[in-house]
């Protein structure tokens, strides 16, 4: 409903607004626009959806096409900023509706026009005319609109300075086809007469509009971008994907690592183009980066750090979303509850992991370098993103006890392809480099039975199988737990009734001098070489997890481990021997504190340093002396 006439002139006419226009402005300055620079980015969509229309009478009337612009002019003098095109155009009655009213939008009206009309579903067509204008009073004290409608010869002049009344009149002086808005300037805003200003603002905003944004009278086009995601994806080079990547970054000369080029109709439209840098500059040692992907609806920014359209984790990955189906004034906080976000975000998701598991299956270099720089935000996301754990499970890798390379990675499904006959489990090792890891005594019965074990060398590899549990049914298991589930059962054979005495007799003898050091003494089933190796009792966190926990200062009970013997072992043997005499007990309980002491050693971690220190200097001096029991 348009406001009610003030006066009964016949060139001149006085308005009230609506009463709903107050409280709109007071919504666009506090809620739905976080800067003043966004009213030039919606009086630029104003024109050029007037533009869109010019453009669709012309082809549908078989005119002879003519160049349509955009055409913004400051006057620093005069503190004006004039927005012109030569659209469409308005007549009085179309002022009158069009920007009295937040109720209507001449847009609205001309889509279901549009819509009535067969072969016209491909016109692009932009804004919401009767809401966005409103916005100018955020940063102009009054404003004048002069349009001269297409099919008409007579032009016509509204203004208005906000506060509760506006004007239309006949123009003074012939107009142009098309519509100029003139904005005299409030004092906090005059920045925009500037045109350094003025280029930033249309490249932030504004760049992919479809139609020429001029600076001044046929000066430069500031929007000479190409909007490469509208296009079929067929038909955009790589180099133009370089090109429009250095745009939207600002990372001059850099070509990114990977681009996804993603198309959809329905249920929703949306077109998007997605980038993955070279390098990653967390692991430069700078702050977390922020993310966002760059949101447009129609091509205008909305926001350009939306971060509702991809998790935390995928916060590496740069690119623009366009969308048919969004209006220009949403708000951040309507995009976090809003239907047509949350299916652009499963849609960008998918195709992201789709990306990734091409480039590992047709570019594994590229996928390997990718990797080493974001393999951590795929295992971040394994930790956090509960409904999409198995799928980001498919692009972990880790080292492997097969490969001779220390950096050479496998998949999960890879390690399942080469599991041994029986096995039901998947099974790794974490704690230092891959190099350390190779050298557990741990994966001695892995090796001995052809069983693959993952070597997870980073601290979120922990968190990350913790997370995970269980793989395509296959449970992952520490091969320094307790229980492991081997197939084939026990690796250690019977031993002599002399042996099993003797072997009983040092287990209890360890059990007595480690005391509460350790959860328990026993025989184990794992070792072929190694005289003793430590394990996680069942439901126990792992050694490894215990320390990242104590490294991140994070308050927890810590659990004691079991201390695994293995009785094959010549030096278990030989003390299993001197165990017959009780004048060894004292020797035998130091080795089994100095065995414990060896066993966390292996694992990076220093206990009790002075009684180590005099333990071993207590066996050398033996030793030296030949008295130790260990000569024959």
């Amino acid at each position: 409903m348009s406001g009610l006439p003030m006066s009964t002139e016949t060139d001149r006419r006085e308005y009230v607004f609506q009463a709903e226009i107050k409280q709109l402005l007071h919504l666009l300055s506090h809620s739905l626009y976080q800067s003043r620079e966004i009213a030039l980015r919606e009086l630029i969509s104003n024109a050029s959806d007037a533009l869109d229309k010019m453009r669709y009478l012309v082809l549908t009337s078989g005119s002879e096409p003519e160049p349509l612009e955009i055409t913004l002019i400051a006057n620093e003098g005069e503190k004006t900023l004039v927005i012109r095109d030569n659209g469409v155009g308005m007549n009085r009655a179309e002022l009158e509706r069009n920007l009295g009213s937040i109720a209507h939008s001449g847009t609205g009206e001309f889509m279901r026009k549009l819509a009535e009309s067969p072969g016209t579903s491909g016109v692009s067509l932009i804004g919401q005319f009767g809401v966005g204008f409103y916005s100018a009073f955020m940063i102009a004290d009054r404003v004048q609109v002069q349009s001269r409608r297409h099919d008409e010869s007579d032009g016509w002049e509204w203004e208005s300075t906000g506060e509760g009344a506006y004007t239309i009149a006949a123009a003074s002086e012939p107009l142009e086809r098309g519509t100029r808005v003139i904005l005299h300037l409030k004092a906090d805003s005059l920045d925009l007469v500037k045109d350094w200003k003025i280029r930033d603002v249309v490249r932030r905003y504004s760049s992919f509009v479809p139609h020429p944004i001029r600076l001044g009278n046929g000066g430069e086009v500031l929007n000479s971008q190409k909007p490469i995601w509208v296009e079929p994806r067929n038909q955009v080079t790589a180099e133009e994907h370089t090109q429009f990547y250095q745009h939207l970054t600002h990372r001059v000369d850099e070509t990114p690592l990977w681009y996804t080029h993603l198309a959809a109709d329905s249920p929703i439209q949306f077109r998007a183009v997605l980038y993955c840098p070279k390098t990653n500059l967390e692991l430069l040692g700078f702050t977390r980066q922020e993310h966002g992907l760059h949101l447009c609806a129609r091509r205008i920014l909305v926001q350009s750090d939306c971060r509702e359209l991809l998790p935390e984790y995928l916060r590496f990955v740069e690119g623009l979303v366009d969308s048919e189906d969004l209006p220009l004034n949403v708000s951040r906080e309507t995009l976090q509850d809003n239907g047509v976000i949350r299916k652009i975000r499963a849609a960008l998701l998918k195709g992201v992991f789709d990306r990734l598991d091409r480039l590992a299956e047709d570019e594994p270099e590229t996928f390997a370098k990718w990797h080493a720089e974001f393999g951590r935000a795929i295992k971040e996301g394994v930790i956090t993103d509960l409904i999409h754990r198995e799928r980001l499970a498919k692009l972990l890798r880790f080292g492997s006890s097969r490969e001779e390379d220390p950096a050479a990675l496998v998949s999960l499904d890879q390690y399942l392809g080469r599991m041994v006959e029986g096995q039901e489990r998947i099974y790794y090792l974490a704690g230092g480099d891959a190099s350390t890891l190779k050298r557990s005594p741990h994966l001695e019965l892995f090796r001995k039975r052809g069983i693959e074990v993952l070597l997870l060398a980073e601290a979120i590899d922990s968190f990350a199988v913790s997370a995970l549990e269980t793989y395509q049914g296959k449970r992952l298991t520490a091969i320094d737990s307790s229980d492991l589930g081997l197939p084939g059962g026990s690796a250690i054979e019977p031993e002599s009734a002399e042996m099993e005495s003797g072997f009983s007799k040092v287990v209890n003898l360890f059990r007595d001098a480690l005391g509460d050091r350790v959860a328990d003494v026993r025989k184990s089933e794992r070792l072929v070489e190694n005289p003793c190796c430590l394990v996680s009792a069942e439901g126990a966190m792992t050694a490894h997890m215990e320390r990242i926990m104590k490294l991140a200062n994070q308050s927890f009970r810590e659990s004691r481990r079991i201390l695994e013997l293995n009785p094959r072992s010549p030096l278990i043997k030989r003390l299993g021997q001197l165990s017959a005499n009780a004048e060894h007990e004292g020797f035998i309980r130091d080795c089994a504190l100095q065995l414990w002491s060896n066993a966390l050693l292996l694992e990076g971690v220093t206990p009790e340093p002075e009684m180590l220190v005099a333990r071993v200097s207590s066996f050398i001096e033996e030793l030296a002396d030949k008295r130790s029991p260990l000569i024959l």
